[in-house]
C-alpha cells in the first residue's frame, strides 16, 4: 500500500519514504486540517467556474470588450483547464502532488489579482487562461491527496463531502458573483469577483504548507512527454471549435478539427499501448478502463456535465439577457437548487451510499430529469410572467438530484483505483467533468440561441394585440400598413437573433418595409421599440423550455447508464 511520506507538512523538498511492503502505518493526523485545505482550493477554483457568467454584462461595459473578447475570456479558462488536467494529475504523481497543489495554488492566486487589476480586455483573456491552467495543476491533486491520506473505511465520507463541496461552489458562484457585482464594493464594479480570491488564496497557501502531507507514486514514473502533446491536441481540437463555431458561423474547419481529435485520440491511445508495452510510464494508465467503477463513473460524470454546463449558462442568459433580471437577483434566484444540494450532498455520500449503493445515484438521475421536466412546466405556463419564487420548486429538485449524483460518483469511480495512479485516475475524472461543461457550454449555441430565431415568430405573436394598438393610436389605423409593419419585425427580430454577435444590425432592421412610408416608418420604430423587451423575454423563455427538453433528456441517458456501477461501492486498499 502507498501512502503519504510521514515527514512534516514543511519537508516537501526531499524524497519521502515509502513504507515497506505489506506495512500499514496509522492515519494522518493531520489530515481532517489537510481535508479543508484541499476544499477550500477546490471551492475557490470551482466557483470561478461559474462566477463570471453573471458579471459579463458588467465586464463588457467596463473595460469596452467586444462580444469575441467576452466569449474567450470565459473559454480561455476552460480550454487550458481541461487540456491540461491530465497532465496536472501525473505531474502529482512525479513531482509530489502537495508541490504541484501550492504550485497550481500560488499561480491561482497570482492570476486572479492580474484579472482583478486588469485594464483591458486583452490582459483578462490572459489571466483568465493562465487561472485555468493553475486549476488544471491544483484540481487533479485534491482527489490524489483524499485517496492516498484517508483510510478506506473514511473514504466514503470524505468523497461525498468533497461532491458535496464542488456542486456548492458551481451553484453558489452565481450567487456570490451577483452579490458583489450588485454591491459595487469601493467603485471597483465586476473585479470584486477576482480580488476576493488574493485572501482567500493566501490563507489557503499557508495552511496547505502546514497540515497537506506530501506524497507521489512510488515508482517515480517519467512524464510522457508525447502523450501530453497528443493528450492536450485532442482536447483542444474538440473543445475549440464547440466553443467558437457558432460565432464564425460553424466553418468546415471547424468540423474537421472535431474529426480530426477523434484520430489524434486513437493516435494517443495507441501511443499509451507502446509505452506500457515497453515498460514505460503511460500518462493515463488504460488499465482504469478496464475498472467497472471508473470507466461507468468517468461516463455518469461526463453525461452530467454536459447536461448541467449547459442547463447553467441557458439558465444565466435567460434570466438576465431575456428577462432583464440584476445579477444579484439572478444569483439568489439558485438559492433553493444550493438547498436541496447540500441536503442531499451532506447524506449521500456517507449515510446513504453505503447503504444504498447504487439507488442514490438511480434516484439522483430521476431527480434531475424531474426538475427539469417540471421546469419546463412552469416555463410554458407563467412564460414571461414567471417570478424568482416559481423558479424555487424546480430547482430545489433539481438541487437535490445533484447533491445525489455529484457526491457518490466520485466514490464509485475511484475506490478501486490503485495509488499509484491516482493522480491519474483524478485527472481523467476532472477532465471528464470540465470537458463536460466546455461541451455543454458550446451546445448552447446549438440547443438554445440556434433555436431563437424560429421562436421569435411566437414572440412578436405575444406583442401582436397590442402594437396594432399602439400603432393605431399613433395614426397608423390602415390593415395594411400595420401587416407590412409587423412583417419587418418579424424578419428584424429573426435575423437579429440568429447574428452571433448581438451587436451587429441585420439590414433587414434598416431597410423600411414594403408599402410603409419613411414617415409611416419613424412612427411604427417608436412603437416597436417598446415592445422589444416583451419580444425578447417571450422568445428567450420559449427557447429556455427547448433547451430544458435537452437537458433532461442527457439526464435520462445518464441515468441509464448508471446500470454500468456496481451494485456497491468497494473501496479497496491496494
Amino acid at each position: 500500500m502507498t501512502v503519504p511520506t510521514d515527514k512534516s507538512a514543511e519537508d516537501t523538498s526531499q524524497e519521502e519514504e515509502v513504507p515497506e511492503a505489506g506495512s500499514t502505518p496509522p492515519p494522518d493526523p493531520k489530515r481532517w486540517y489537510a481535508l479543508a485545505v484541499i476544499l477550500f482550493a477546490a471551492f475557490m477554483d470551482l466557483l470561478d467556474v461559474t462566477i463570471v457568467n453573471v458579471a459579463i454584462p458588467s465586464i463588457q461595459q467596463d473595460i469596452d470588450a467586444s462580444y469575441s473578447a467576452i466569449a474567450w475570456i470565459t473559454a480561455g479558462y476552460s480550454l487550458a483547464f481541461a487540456a491540461l488536467l491530465i497532465t496536472g494529475g501525473r505531474l502529482g504523481d512525479i513531482y509530489g502532488r502537495k508541490r504541484m497543489l501550492l504550485l497550481g495554488l500560488g499561480a491561482f492566486t497570482v492570476a486572479s489579482l492580474v484579472c482583478g487589476l486588469t485594464p483591458g480586455p486583452a490582459l483578462l483573456i490572459v489571466a483568465r487562461a493562465v487561472q485555468g491552467a493553475a486549476a488544471a495543476l491544483m484540481i487533479p491533486q485534491v482527489l490524489s491527496i483524499i485517496h492516498v491520506t484517508f483510510p478506506k473505511e473514511e473514504r466514503g465520507k470524505v468523497l461525498g463531502t468533497y461532491g458535496g463541496v464542488a456542486g456548492l461552489a458551481l451553484v453558489l458562484g452565481p450567487v456570490v458573483g451577483g452579490v458583489l457585482v450588485s454591491a459595487d464594493l469601493f467603485g471597483l464594479e465586476w473585479r470584486p469577483i477576482f480580488l476576493v480570491n488574493i485572501p482567500v488564496g493566501i490563507v489557503t497557501f499557508i495552511a496547505g504548507v502546514l497540515y497537506v502531507r506530501e506524497s507521489r507514486a512510488p515508482d517515480k514514473p517519467r512524464l510522457d512527454l508525447v502523450g501530453v502533446v497528443l493528450a492536450t491536441a485532442s482536447v483542444l481540437m474538440l473543445v475549440y471549435p464547440l466553443t467558437q463555431g457558432r460565432e464564425l458561423g460553424w466553418p468546415a474547419w471547424s468540423f474537421a478539427m472535431m474529426a480530426g481529435s477523434v484520430a489524434v485520440l486513437l493516435l494517443f491511445v495507441a501511443h499509451e499501448r507502446r509505452v506500457v508495452a515497453r515498460g514505460g510510464t503511460p500518462l493515463i494508465a488504460l488499465s482504469l478502463f478496464r475498472t467497472r467503477s471508473f470507466a461507468g463513473g468517468f461516463g455518469v460524470n461526463l453525461l452530467y456535465s454536459i447536461a448541467y454546463g449547459t442547463f447553467f449558462l441557458m439558465w444565466s442568459l435567460y434570466m438576465q439577457t431575456g428577462l432583464g433580471w440584476s445579477a444579484m437577483r439572478a444569483g439568489l434566484t439558485a438559492l433553493p437548487m444550493f438547498l436541496g444540494l447540500m441536503i442531499t450532498a451532506g447524506m449521500a455520500g456517507d449515510k446513504l451510499t453505503p447503504k444504498y449503493g447504487r439507488k442514490v445515484l438511480f434516484a439522483g438521475g430521476v431527480l434531475l430529469v424531474t426538475g427539469a421536466l417540471l421546469f419546463v412546466a412552469v416555463s410554458d405556463h407563467y412564460g414571461t410572467d414567471i417570478s424568482s419564487w416559481l423558479m424555487a420548486g424546480p430547482l430545489f429538485v433539481f438541487g437535490l438530484g445533484m447533491g445525489a449524483v455529484v457526491a457518490p460518483v466520485v466514490d464509485f469511480a475511484l475506490t478501486d483505483v490503485p495509488h499509484k495512479d491516482a493522480g491519474s485516475a483524478s485527472g481523467v475524472l476532472n477532465t471528464s467533468g470540465q470537458l463536460g461543461l466546455s461541451i455543454g457550454i458550446a451546445m448552447v449555441a446549438v440547443v438554445f440561441l440556434g433555436a431563437m430565431p424560429g421562436q421569435s415568430g411566437k414572440g412578436v405573436d405575444a406583442v401582436e394585440p397590442t402594437v396594432r394598438q399602439e400603432l393605431a393610436a399613433a395614426g397608423l389605423a390602415d390593415r395594411g400598413v400595420q401587416d407590412d409593419v409587423l412583417a419587418g419585425f418579424r424578419a428584424c427580430t429573426e435575423d437579429r437573433l440568429g447574428e452571433s454577435d448581438p451587436a451587429v444590425v441585420p439590414d433587414s432592421c434598416r431597410s423600411t418595409p414594403p408599402g410603409v412610408t419613411a414617415e409611416e416608418a419613424g412612427t411604427a420604430a417608436a412603437v416597436l421599440a417598446e415592445s422589444v423587451p416583451e419580444v425578447r423575454a417571450e422568445t428567450f423563455s420559449r427557447s429556455f423550455g427547448r433547451g430544458l427538453l435537452y437537458s433532461a433528456g442527457l439526464f435520462l441517458v445518464m441515468t441509464v447508464l448508471m446500470i454500468s456501477l456496481p451494485r456497491m461501492a468497494r473501496p479497496q486498499e491496494t
